[in-house]
């Protein structure tokens, strides 16, 4: 059986590149690549003479077999995108599927990406995350995302097209609030890198004038405290109980819902059992 391996490619700064990544360009039999001529600079800069077959958004899955048959003939393939990882708001999750399913080795060199370097450099929240890719263009599934993303309790991550910024931004703003903290991450390991911090309202008005490859990271919704008395509190508690949970993470789990310690909670179920 043939091997397919899924290799990350700089984003930028051409030293990002792992030995192994290398050394797999160098070793192939066939890579397939977005941009055959981008990937190109690359192959020449790691001495490859590996041929290449164009595999983008519009001709992957006619692609699909012809490759197969290269794996079924126990060739190494390479798949790379332009930059970054590949079927990461890529093409490539086609080919991976229908190679594992044929029975193929799947396999990848983890390196370079978008979203977790801008991630990382946020300083927001990242124990929790989603990556949204790009937002929908226009109409009802624009409206619709936008609208998931304002309740979003995970740090997320979205890629942003240049042209499109102000629109994404100025909507994020108004979706998520002004003042939901956001950064914004550009032409991210290149020479120019920058993070813009602030808010996305902030974001939004300086939108016009970015330039190069875009990434945002936007913090969480804050949690939706409910107000509710202490006695309602503490039935909430006993209901919790009564389904199994223990005292003290039935107690933490309300208290966060709520405008209360966890002390303070636990205090008062105490009382009102001690009471009866």
């Amino acid at each position: 059986m043939g091997r397919l391996v899924v290799v990350a490619t700089p984003i930028g700064n051409l030293g990002d590149l792992s030995p192994r990544a290398g050394a797999a360009l160098v070793d192939a039999d066939l890579v397939c690549a977005e941009d055959t001529r981008r990937t190109g600079r690359l192959l020449a800069e790691v001495g490859s003479s590996a041929p290449q077959w164009s595999l983008h958004d519009h001709n992957e899955r006619s692609q699909v077999p012809a490759v197969l048959a290269r794996l079924a003939a126990d060739d190494l393939v390479v798949l790379v995108s332009d930059a970054g990882t590949p079927a990461v708001s890529d093409p490539g999750h086609r080919l991976v599927a229908a190679a594992a399913e044929a029975g193929h080795v799947v396999e990848a060199i983890p390196g370079p990406s978008a979203v977790l370097t801008a991630l990382v450099a946020s300083g927001l929240a990242s124990d929790r995350f989603t990556f949204e890719g790009f937002l929908p263009r226009k109409g009802g599934s624009r409206v619709a995302r936008l609208a998931e993303l304002a309740t979003e309790p995970r740090t997320m991550i979205v890629f942003v097209a240049p042209h499109r910024a102000a629109d994404d931004l100025r909507d994020l703003a108004v979706a998520c609030g002004g003042d939901r903290p956001a950064v914004l991450g550009r032409e991210l390991t290149k020479f120019h890198e920058e993070y813009l911090r602030g808010t996305l309202g902030a974001l939004a008005e300086a939108a016009d004038d970015l330039r190069g490859e875009l990434t945002l990271v936007v913090a969480g919704a804050p949690p939706t405290v409910v107000e509710a008395s202490m006695d309602d509190l503490v039935d909430r508690v006993r209901a919790l109980q009564a389904e199994g949970l223990a005292p003290r993470a039935a107690v933490k789990q309300v208290a966060a819902t709520a405008d209360v310690s966890s002390r303070d909670l636990y205090d008062a179920v105490h009382r009102s059992t001690s009471g009866r």
